[in-house]
């Protein structure tokens, strides 16, 4: 079959893209941006892309385009197959017919840690033997892809809320059908689809409608929004998590126990009782809690807790999640995919198990189509507490101006216009011991590496006069 991708470069469909290759497809697609690592990733799978959407990349003979969500009416390449009459579908049904068709779906589903949760659940199906296929919104080191065909029965996947197309505009996860789901916390959030609160919590129960019967609902069981979804109906078997024991949850429970001070250890409790401890590399009250509801999900596909937690430790993270970029003259320069107000505030409380005496430089970039709607800046200041000094960049085309942020917050805070400006305030500022936390959903510019480098050329330059 040849099949063509319109927004191969995103990471869903990039990973449509994979699993078709797998799968014995005659791949290719176009996108707007060509860029590593994804095109870096597609070429090595032996698939064609065309850079912008022209309607003669798309090949003669195709026999189905895939349309990702981000294309549109108007769009040349679209209203050429709709002129013309070509197939097309949209990724969610792509994956839903050709590959999750008679597997045991194992989807995760929240606003925050569906990357990292599934990956890690991937990586304990994989520890356990049992070869999962899987297709995640990141990169997880374990695999060093984003999507693999595996083999039956088991199959991961990032089940993102977002719409699916231009031409259907329920979730992503409503096609996918999964026998185990996790749902790891609910906020407001894609301001630019979802009316409100309400209207994200009814595409969920819709994922829920869809569980079946002896299937298994891995919930927060701290999240009262969650709760509020499963009064809508619930027909599946739930299991809840929690950030730590209470009499007053119910049997069979999941609970953190006992933790270290730096994170790398902590204890797995069930109905309260020490059932195993894990011992990692990772830190943070959220990334236990992705582990913990992992741990629940991978005991529902038969991989008993003391295995995942043995996978654990051996677990790598992904990309873009406290991702240590590099370190000059005793400086860390990290990098995190962190743009919600939740988000920004747990990666701050992860890093100060790991801040020791030095400074917590925090460069936050408020790209995200509800950041730049405005819709969370009330909350923006609280988020950033734990940093020692924030830089803010502002952004061309923000709604708002980040400076009434600035005049609320309680930690130094200043606005910069260009990522210049950053690198110069913090080559000035960053002493050796410090950390340098920098967050955004985007390229940021290259940040990352044109501060490492300008450490770098600093030491080079101290030492030559």
């Amino acid at each position: 079959m040849k099949i063509h991708i319109l927004g191969i470069c995103g990471t869903f469909m990039g990973g449509i893209a994979i699993l078709a290759r797998q799968a014995g497809h005659e791949v290719s697609g176009s996108d707007a941006n060509v860029y590593p690592p994804m095109s870096t990733q597609l070429e090595e799978q032996g698939i064609t892309l065309c850079e912008g959407f022209l309607a003669e990349d798309i090949p003669e003979d195709v026999d189905e385009v895939v349309i990702g969500n981000a294309m549109s009416r108007g769009n040349a390449a679209v209203e050429y197959i709709l002129n013309r009459n070509i197939p097309y579908v949209s990724g969610p049904e792509w994956l839903s017919r050709h590959v999750l068709n008679k597997r045991w779906v194992l989807a995760v589903a929240g606003t925050h840690g569906k990357t990292t949760t599934s990956s890690m659940l991937a990586w304990m199906l994989q520890y356990a033997g049992l070869n999962p296929g899987f297709l995640i919104g990141g990169i997880p080191a374990n695999f060093g892809l984003s999507a693999r065909f595996g083999d039956d029965p088991f199959f991961v996947v990032e089940a993102d809320e977002y719409d699916t197309a231009f031409f259907d505009k329920r979730s992503k996860f409503v096609h996918y059908h999964p026998r185990t789901v996790v749902l790891n916390n609910l906020e407001f959030d894609h301001a630019d689809i979802f009316e409100d609160l309400d209207a994200i919590k009814k595409q969920f129960h819709h994922l829920v409608r869809t569980i079946p019967g002896d299937g298994l609902i891995v919930k927060n069981g701290d999240d009262d929004d969650i709760d509020d979804v499963l009064k809508q109906g619930c027909w599946s078997q739930v299991a809840a998590f929690h950030k730590r024991h209470d009499q007053a949850h119910g049997d069979d429970d999941w609970s953190i126990g006992k933790t270290s001070k730096d994170g790398k250890f902590f204890e797995v409790l069930l109905d309260g009782k020490v059932v195993a401890t894990v011992n990692w590399s990772h830190h943070g009250l959220h990334n236990r809690m992705n582990a913990l509801a992992a741990i629940a999900a991978a005991q529902h596909a038969g991989v008993p807790v003391a295995v995942s937690c043995e996978a654990l430790k051996d677990f790598k993270g992904i990309k873009r999640r406290l991702e240590v970029r590099g370190m000059v003259n005793g400086i860390t320069v990290y990098d995190d995919f962190a743009h919600h107000p939740t988000a920004i505030e747990e990666t701050l409380l992860a890093m100060k198990e790991v801040q020791g005496e030095g400074r917590l430089f925090a460069v936050l970039e408020p790209r995200s189509n509800t950041m730049r709607m405005g819709v969370h800046k009330d909350r923006l200041s609280d988020s950033w507490q734990q940093a020692d000094e924030i830089c803010l960049y502002q952004p061309e085309g923000l709604d708002w101006n980040l400076d009434d942020v600035v005049a609320a917050s309680r930690t130094p805070a200043a606005v910069f216009s260009s990522t210049d400006r950053i690198i110069e305030h913090l080559l000035s500022e960053a002493k050796s011991g410090d950390h340098v936390l920098i967050m955004s959903n985007g390229g940021f510019e290259g940040i990352h590496e044109r501060l490492l480098s300008a450490f770098a050329d600093a030491v080079k330059n101290e030492k030559c006069t």
